[in-house]
C-alpha cells in the first residue's frame, strides 16, 4: 500500500491539510495518508524528510500559507529550496503548495483559494502516484491551481 505524507503549518490561517486530505480520499484508494503539523513554513522540509525517512512515505504534499510581508516570501523561497533539496535526496516528488496571505482581498475570499490550490494540488499528487498519463495528456494546457486556469498559447499562422 503507497503512503502519501501531509505536512502542514500552524502558521497558516487555513487548515489546508483538512481540504487535501478530503480530495486525495475522494480521489481513490490504495493508499494511506499519514499527516505531520509543524510551526512554520520552514519547518517543512524536514517533516517532508521524516514524512520519507521514518513514515516510508511515496510522495509528500507541502502545504504553507506565508504572510503578507516581503520577510515572509523570503522565507517561503527559502522553504521552497528545502522541499526541492528534500525531493532530490529522496529521489521522491514533493508537491509544494504555498497560498501567500495577499493572493486574496478578504478572509472569505483567501479561504477560498486555499481550499481550492489544497484540493487541486492534493489531485495532482494522486495523479504523480497513479495516473501520471492524465498529467502527460494535460501538459501545456495552462492549468492554474486555486485561480481559473490560463489554458494553452494557440499559435497564429
Amino acid at each position: 500500500m503507497k503512503k502519501v505524507g501531509v505536512a502542514d503549518t500552524t502558521f497558516a490561517r487555513v487548515d489546508m491539510a483538512r481540504y487535501a486530505v478530503r480530495a486525495l480520499l475522494a480521489a481513490g484508494t490504495g493508499f494511506r495518508v499519514v499527516r505531520r503539523t509543524v510551526p512554520g513554513i520552514k519547518d517543512l522540509p524536514v517533516a517532508c524528510r521524516r514524512l520519507f525517512l521514518e513514515d516510508g512515505v511515496d510522495l509528500c504534499l507541502a502545504l504553507g500559507m506565508p504572510g503578507k510581508a516581503e520577510y515572509d516570501r523570503t522565507c517561503a523561497h527559502e522553504a521552497s529550496l528545502g522541499l526541492q533539496f528534500a525531493g532530490v535526496l529522496e529521489a521522491k516528488p514533493i508537491v509544494e503548495c504555498f497560498v501567500f496571505e495577499d493572493e486574496a482581498e478578504t478572509p472569505r475570499a483567501l479561504e477560498a483559494l486555499a481550499r481550492r490550490r489544497a484540493e487541486e494540488h492534493a489531485l495532482n499528487a494522486y495523479a504523480l502516484l497513479y495516473r501520471p498519463r492524465d498529467l502527460e495528456r494535460r501538459a501545456g494546457e495552462g492549468l492554474r491551481q486555486g485561480f481559473r486556469d490560463a489554458g494553452p498559447v494557440r499559435p497564429t499562422h
